[in-house]
């Protein structure tokens, strides 16, 4: 039995994913900052036996996903994957009033939900993962486009722990985080990004799946998914000043005598 926690589960994505995981046999905690919704998942869910249970998550804030992740752990026994799917929308983050007089703080809760929030969720599974026997599913922690740097750096360390990290980079999906408007004029141009097409690179880096510290784009209408290219280095010197870099981070993460036999 595959043991899942997937975060932002209520609606969207999250819940596209939740219901495609049991209907594969899988059993999942849902958790959602709105814990009524999270709750109506596992309902739906739970309509042929006990494979979903909710739990309530800010994911901007540490103890309420550590309390999440305890949640999940309680009632799963174990953890082996875990999506960081929770995410909201742009929104002006500096006010635009030229006339106003002094400073306003800048609204950083996109960044809070979509980047702390994520890395929140990665330190948590990767430290979950670590403490936990491997077994033949091995563990994979997925997060998403708001940081892709992170991954991409952070997700080649993890392999050799039977830890796998990567971003799911979909291009625009029909949810609830915009207008039917909005999504109409994109599928009128064949803009969409499929949900099935989500769904099924998700399932791609189940099981025995190796693929680590990548970008996955989910490319609109039938394009599919790809590994998104890195850039490439400028110069040789860059290229060797990088990898001088990478060899000191992982010394700092596991150690002289690991990074000495890299």
């Amino acid at each position: 039995m595959i043991l899942i926690l997937s975060t932002g589960g209520a609606s969207g994505i999250g819940r596209f994913l939740a219901e495609r995981l049991v209907s594969k046999g899988m059993k999942v905690v849902v958790s959602d900052r709105n814990f009524k919704g999270a709750e109506e998942v596992a309902q739906d869910l739970n309509k042929n036996g006990q494979v979903a249970w909710a739990a309530q998550v800010d994911v901007a804030d540490w103890d309420s996903q550590r309390k999440a992740f305890e949640t999940a752990v309680e009632k799963l026994g174990r953890v082996h994957y875990v999506f960081p799917v929770a995410g909201i929308t742009e929104r002006l983050w500096i006010p635009n009033e030229p006339s106003g007089d002094g400073f306003v703080k800048p609204d950083l809760s996109v960044f809070d939900i979509n980047g702390t929030g994520a890395l929140y969720t990665s330190a948590l599974a990767t430290q979950h993962f670590r403490a936990q026997q491997p077994n033949k599913y091995g563990f994979r922690g997925k997060s998403n486009s708001a940081v892709v740097g992170f991954v991409r750096s952070y997700g080649k360390f993890l392999p050799e722990e039977k830890i796998t990290l990567n971003a799911i980079c979909p291009c625009i999906v029909r949810t609830g985080i915009s207008s039917n408007e909005f999504y109409n004029k994109i599928e009128a141009k064949g803009l969409l990004t499929p949900v099935e097409t989500l769904l099924g690179a998700f399932e791609e880096l189940l099981g025995d799946c190796t693929t680590s510290g990548e970008a996955i784009e989910i490319l609109p209408g039938s394009g599919g998914s790809k590994i998104k290219e890195r850039p490439e280095y400028t110069s040789k010197e860059c290229k060797t000043s990088v990898e001088l870099a990478h060899a000191r981070s992982y010394k700092a993460f596991f150690g002289a005598s690991r990074a000495t036999q890299s």
